[in-house]
């Protein structure tokens, strides 16, 4: 819509809200005729144009107020837009969204779970707790692989658990060594400090 049909457009409204508050102050039958008229006159308006240019008008109005302004991703590209089509892209996405984990087949777990079991067995405190979780993971990499259900193979090995107690027991005393704190300096009390020196 140019300028200046705007500008008729607006004037048109101008008009008709006049016409409507002469009507409901208690107008003539002429008046009636001319208000009823401008109406018609705006709804064959409206039906001309078609919905591209409303379209248009919408955006460059909203732009005018602003409503653009500091989009989530303003001057930058859209996430996924070149990509080929995925039917499970919702899938995929609330997985992303809400950090879900535990979830696909066993041999992908297991290696996620293999590469982290150093971290879970350092924050044991006992060794029956390394032990237990030790034995746990081993019986699940062997009910994996006695299973036929397809997907990709299991290629995780089992744990020794004596081997893994005895890295897990340097580790402990690495850490514990290393956290140990210094021995307090002795300091004499107040009264031998002055009974001294006199």
């Amino acid at each position: 819509m140019g300028s200046e049909a705007s500008g008729a457009f607006r004037r048109r409204v101008e008009r008709a809200a006049a016409l409507r508050a002469v009507r409901a102050s208690g107008s003539t039958a002429r008046e009636n005729d001319e208000l009823a008229a401008a109406e018609e006159e705006l709804r064959h308006k409206r039906a001309r144009v078609d919905d591209a240019a409303k379209a248009e008008y919408l955006i460059r109005d909203a732009m005018a107020q602003g409503k653009f302004d500091n989009l989530k991703y303003a001057g930058k590209p859209i996430p996924g837009l070149g990509e080929a089509y995925d039917p499970d892209w919702w899938v995929k996405g609330l997985l992303q969204r809400e950090n879900v984990t535990g979830l696909g087949p066993k041999a992908i777990l297991l290696r996620t779970e293999d590469a982290g079991l150093e971290a879970r067995l350092d924050a044991e405190f006992s060794e029956k707790q390394v032990r237990d979780l030790l034995e746990d993971f081993n019986r699940r990499v062997i009910d994996a692989r006695r299973q036929l259900q397809g997907g990709p193979p299991v290629i995780t090995k089992t744990r020794d658990v004596e081997a893994e107690l005895v890295a897990w027991r340097s580790r402990r005393a690495a850490i514990t060594a290393a956290a140990a704190p210094p021995e307090p300096e002795t300091k004499r009390p107040w009264w031998r400090r002055i009974w001294n020196n006199s």
